[in-house]
């Protein structure tokens, strides 16, 4: 087998392991989340969530960006390996010891509730769990040998999640949720240690940290602004509002965010090596990205909009009444995530041109849009009625809703021109689906007014709103529809031969 041929057949492994990891994953935090949130009150994931926020700064420190430059780095040698994870370690110790002593101080910042002090000095250890495991997955991600790792995450997630479910469902509370996440990343830890079949040497080298630090340092900036941005408002609501409040936010946040990057995910991934293939050719560049708009459209409105008009048949389905608060605040966010979805399509072209320059101007804007939502709104933050404790809240997400809108009308001002388009262009591009989308979200809603069974409201929502979609798109002769229904037929004939020839 040539070089070229292992390196093909590796990739294919990798990334069948990858999406084995990514979906197995995706189910059991699902169901472990939903006997979790059925059961659990809202001031438990409150509590919790506080917690999180600071887990969040501890670990990016204590990861400090070394293990992208070990990835990146061709040839990582032992004594490179053992020193970063030394100095992770090392780093993880430090900062543990500077928390545990600061739990009472944390603690104060979210109302002064001694609930937490406790918790946060256990829930942290994770971190330190974590910071064990770094080197020995980007070891196996280095030789592309992630089928350990897939598996390590799925029996860590059955078994964390088994705890977690036990000790809801036996009156421990939050304490759940705390055991759940640390016994995670022990077992997912220990397995990658007990079959990597590597030892760290008893060695440190200044030098080696040294090499890492150009690209380790730029990698931490940017995963700094990305984990302040996710967690300022966990911390708002919690420190202004309250835990309850907070616990409702963190509901619907983890569940919105399930749908929006995994959409993300998939079109930045299917997406963005087709671009990089027709850069050189500016006709052909033009209507791939044309097409990537129409099909981008066609999948994210109905998929975010028919969802935005279930998501309360869904709450009741999954959850009971309990989480009813965090309903408008899972739309809200689903609101959010279109423009989320669509700047990070424009994003791809940019990318797949080199600009890369452009982006960072482009966050700069994203970012300047939320401080100026978020102080605009903060006023407003704590704003409750006995019939609606979630009042300020929704004024907070409407704030972040238009500053998202503002950075994709910014980033379609951007990137139109790289492509040889114009603005009107864009939005005739996406118009039609948003249009139809909106047009058929009415009767869905009004079945809502006529069916009080909630498993018959969510499949009669379904049915009617896919069928309209389809037929709608069908008389209109969607281009867009008839290319991927073709797909799929195509698929579908192919797997049916190859089974009748065996």
């Amino acid at each position: 087998m040539s070089d070229t041929d292992n390196l093909k057949l590796r990739t294919a492994r990798t990334l069948k392991w990858n999406v084995i990891d990514r979906v197995l994953s995706q189910v059991l935090y699902a169901v472990t989340g939903i006997v979790l949130a059925r059961v659990l009150s809202q001031e438990d994931f409150g509590l919790v969530g506080a917690t999180l926020i600071f887990q969040a700064f501890a670990a990016l420190f204590v990861e400090s960006g070394f293990s992208y430059a070990l990835i990146q780095r061709k040839s990582p040698s032992q004594l490179d390996y053992s020193t970063v994870l030394w100095f992770n370690m090392g780093v993880a110790a430090i900062i543990y010891i500077i928390l545990w002593f600061c739990a009472p101080l944390i603690a104060w910042c979210f109302q002064n509730d001694p609930r937490i002090i406790p918790l946060s000095r256990v829930i942290f250890l994770s971190f330190i769990l974590n910071a064990s495991a770094i080197v020995q997955t980007n070891r196996l991600m280095k030789k592309m040998e992630v089928k350990m790792i897939a598996i390590s995450n799925s029996i860590g997630l059955i078994i964390s999640g088994s705890l977690g479910i036990y000790l809801a469902l036996n009156g421990y509370g939050a304490w759940a949720v705390v055991w759940q996440t640390v016994s995670l990343a022990a077992i997912k830890s220990g397995i990658l240690w007990a079959t990597s079949h590597w030892l760290p040497s008893l060695a440190f080298s200044w030098k080696a940290l040294r090499s890492y630090f150009s690209v380790g340092s730029g990698m931490m900036v940017t995963s700094f602004l990305n984990t302040l941005f996710q967690n300022i408002y966990s911390f708002l609501i919690g420190n202004q509002v309250g835990l309850k409040s907070l616990g409702y936010y963190t509901q619907s946040d983890k569940w919105s965010k399930m749908g929006i990057m995994s959409l993300t995910q998939v079109l930045t991934s299917t997406f963005l090596p087709v671009l990089s293939q027709v850069q050189d050719d500016p006709e052909r560049f033009t209507r791939t990205t044309a097409k990537m708009n129409r099909f981008t459209g066609y999948l994210l409105f109905p998929a975010i909009g028919f969802l935005i008009v279930m998501a309360t048949p869904i709450f009741h389905l999954l959850f009971g009444t309990k989480w009813d608060p965090s309903i408008i605040l899972f739309q809200l966010l689903l609101v959010r995530g279109i423009f989320t979805v669509l700047s990070s399509l424009y994003n791809n072209y940019i990318i797949s041109l080199g600009k890369t320059r452009l982006i960072v101007y482009i966050e700069l804007i994203r970012d300047g849009a939320a401080i100026i939502g978020l102080i605009a709104t903060f006023p407003f933050m704590a704003s409750t009625f006995p019939d609606d404790p979630v009042y300020g809240l929704k004024i907070l997400l409407w704030g972040q809703v238009i500053a998202s809108a503002i950075s994709w009308v910014a980033t379609m001002f951007i990137s139109a021109p790289l492509t040889n388009r114009t603005i009107l262009n864009y939005l005739t591009d996406i118009a039609p689906y948003l249009v139809q989308t909106v047009v058929i979200m009415i009767p869905m809603y009004l079945l809502s007014t006529t069916i009080n069974n909630t498993l018959l409201l969510l499949a009669a929502q379904g049915v009617v709103g896919l069928a309209c979609y389809l037929t709608i798109n069908h008389l209109l002769r969607s281009q867009i529809q008839k290319d991927a229904i073709d797909y799929f037929m195509h698929r579908f004939r192919k797997k049916q031969n190859n089974n009748e020839s065996k």
